[in-house]
């Protein structure tokens, strides 16, 4: 149970807080100081008395995790984690903002230790959070007992009206309300205030009954009343079934004589005159920047102390439990270090080349095999797992108050989603999974970008890959999707070209460790590739390999294409053998295939042979790199169709006819 600190001490650390923000942002000359001013007092009490973590182990497994989802207020967060104790010295305060300071202006993960997420796109940290909370839930379920407890702890949020006002936190805290995650605590600063002015000005939201209705627990708190903070915390805590929302009425901007309750404080430095007043009025030196009193020092260097005890506590009843279990301090580590068995490629299901199938399909055969082989795999879909088959047979759905199961039902938040799947990433112990139609991705991509700047490992199931989606029509038929996703910085992007691919390409997913990875799979029946005659489908992991050749020697003609439109390939190939060498290469992946060393992508794509085609069912843009300025790009410049799939796939021109007649073209 957390100690009452006195008020004196919370006090001088809340504004020690607002000093520290108001000079990081008066030397940068850019930021928000208003909310860090704003939530001082809140963040005093909380992090003296309530939030375990360890400033000598940031990354210990059985910390409260702390998120900023107001990520603007970041200068809040950056003076914590230095008065707590982690590598953050004043210096780096200094450079806020700065070119490679580790406090730049939105909070990321890897760059600033004790950050636990990259914030700053409002609600996104909220959905992380939702999904640390699930993690929590989740590995508490699976190994904790009456003897060992390894898992116990809470995730508490820092959020604003910004954060509530997007749509991502209605469709996360739904879902965390529906789940009953206890663990989480979401500690809304209202202030009334966002840039424009009064809040007033957008929204009539009634925030308490709209999280009553959600199913949370919902508290009041004066944002600077350490009392009333203190006794919400403790509620809070003490909720069994239900996530905990309080209401923390604060003062945006709060010391500063003139700029208290403004817009203008919320994103813009006080200037010079106005830092110097809000010092007065606090009680600080006026004529001393990032001044931290020597009393300061002492209660977060005994609070770190403290934390340093838990967490040492943890680890020796860790060593017990490997001593009286060892089979469950196995697992334990497996689910830690996310472990993937080095005969992986062995474990995948073997397919027919006599019998078609769809690589959504392929698809769900693999996940059977790759979940029996890696226990910390989990995955769900947003309301498709039907159309996506993404469930992992003979697992329980993860559901209110019953967290051992493996398969997520997210409804129909596919925003959320992908956010809750970053917070189970960022949390550890588990390897996660989420799908939904390709088309769909739009509604995911804050979330799909977030992961690729953090570099999380997760992978996204994005089925129905194409035009050939056919009677739906065009406002389910990606075309732009892949390239968009193709121009994000980090992202993997796989499309196998037929079911043993898509074996492969689940196997390169989960080895791949940092950064995210889609596989784009088809809806209709694609022929599986008979491997007996045709190199292997591990070749995928190189991202673009030959995979059929018309005859021995330097090929007339490259046909390059991904996921259903390799067998075109081959069978345009075949159909121009007696007039030229023609080399199928299947393009699985732009982005593994450009990680090769030079000689391999020479080796594929020889720089002599010129005439160049690429097939694939989508928008040409980005085909030029790798068919150049003189070959043909048999694509989509226009949204798709409703009609049935081979009749789109005709009209559209992928056919055997328009492909020979196009390469007739190169090489007459």
């Amino acid at each position: 149970m957390a100690s009452k600190l006195d008020h004196g001490d919370l006090t001088l650390v809340a504004n020690t807080i607002r000093g520290l923000a108001m000079d990081g942002v008066q030397k940068a000359k850019s930021g928000h100081p208003g909310m860090p001013m704003g939530m001082a007092d809140i963040a005093a009490v909380l992090w003296l008395s309530h939030l375990n973590h360890c400033p000598s182990d940031p990354a210990w497994p059985d910390r409260d995790r702390f998120v900023l989802s107001n990520g603007h207020g970041s200068m809040l967060l950056y003076s914590l984690l230095h008065l707590s104790g982690y590598d953050l010295p004043v210096s780096e305060l200094q450079a806020f903002r700065q070119w490679e300071s580790r406090t730049p202006g939105h909070p990321e993960r890897h760059v600033t230790p004790g950050v636990e997420t990259t914030t700053g796109p409002l609600g996104q940290g909220i959905a992380n959070a939702v999904g640390m909370a699930l993690a929590e839930r989740m590995l508490a379920a699976r190994f904790n007992d009456a003897q060992f407890a390894p898992v116990d702890h809470y995730t508490y949020v820092f959020c604003g009206d910004g954060c509530l006002m997007e749509g991502i936190s209605h469709e996360a805290c739904s879902l965390a309300g529906h789940l009953k995650l206890n663990r989480l605590v979401l500690i809304y600063d209202d202030n009334s205030i966002t840039i424009e002015g009064a809040t007033s000005l957008a929204c009539s939201d009634d925030a308490a009954r709209r999280f009553q209705a959600y199913g949370w627990n919902v508290l009041r708190a004066d944002a600077h009343d350490f009392d009333a903070i203190e006794r919400a915390l403790r509620k809070a805590r003490r909720s069994k079934d239900k996530p905990t929302f309080v209401i923390a009425r604060s003062h945006i901007g709060k010391g500063s004589p003139n700029k208290v309750d403004t817009a203008s404080v919320h994103g813009e430095p006080l200037g010079d005159d106005e830092v110097r007043a809000s010092k007065r009025n606090l009680g600080l030196p006026e004529d001393q920047a990032f001044h931290v009193p020597d009393r300061v020092r002492e209660l977060f260097s005994a609070r770190a102390k403290k934390l340093e005890r838990l967490a040492s506590s943890w680890r020796r009843r860790m060593k017990a439990m490997a001593k009286a279990s060892p089979e469950k301090a196995a697992l334990w580590r497996q689910y830690m270090d996310d472990a993937i068995p080095v005969d992986l490629d062995a474990r995948l299901p073997k397919f027919d080349p006599a019998t078609p199938v769809a690589t959504r399909s392929a698809s769900a055969k693999v996940i059977q095999s790759v979940a029996a082989a890696i226990p910390q795999l989990v995955g769900g879909s947003a309301d498709l797992a039907p159309s996506t088959r993404t469930l992992i047979d003979g697992a329980a759905s993860v559901a209110p108050g019953r967290y051992d199961g493996r398969n997520f039902h997210f409804g129909i938040r596919e925003h959320a989603m992908c956010a809750v799947m970053n917070g189970i990433a960022l949390h550890g112990g588990l390897r996660v999974f989420g799908s939904t139609f390709f088309v769909f991705a739009d509604y995911c991509r804050p979330a799909l970008r977030l992961a690729a700047v953090m570099e999380l490992p997760v992978i996204y199931v994005f089925t129905h890959d194409s035009f050939y989606v056919g009677e739906d029509g065009p406002t389910h038929e990606p075309v732009e999707h892949i390239a968009s996703l193709r121009c994000m910085p980090g992202m993997t992007v796989i499309r196998p070209s037929d079911p043993t691919e898509t074996g492969a390409a689940w196997a390169a997913a989960l080895r791949h460790k940092k950064g995210p990875v889609a596989l784009l799979l088809s809806r209709q029946n694609i022929p599986v590739i008979d491997r007996t005659a045709n190199p292997a489908a591990a070749n995928l992991e190189k991202g673009a390999y030959t995979l059929f050749q018309t005859a021995e020697g330097d090929p007339d003609l490259i046909i390059i294409a991904s996921g259903s439109e390799v067998q075109l390939a081959i069978d345009s190939a075949r159909a121009l053998a007696a007039q030229a060498r023609v080399r199928v290469v299947s393009m699985p992946s732009w982005e593994m295939f450009d990680r090769q060393p030079k000689e391999y992508r020479e080796s594929v794509l020889p720089k002599a042979c010129a005439k160049r085609i690429a097939i694939e069912a989508g928008v040409p843009f980005g085909w030029e790199r790798y068919v150049g300025r003189c070959g043909k790009v048999v694509a989509l410049n226009r949204f798709g169709a409703s009609a049935p799939y081979k009749t789109l796939a005709e009209k559209f021109g992928f056919t055997t006819a328009n492909v020979v007649a196009t390469a007739k073209g190169l090489l007459a």
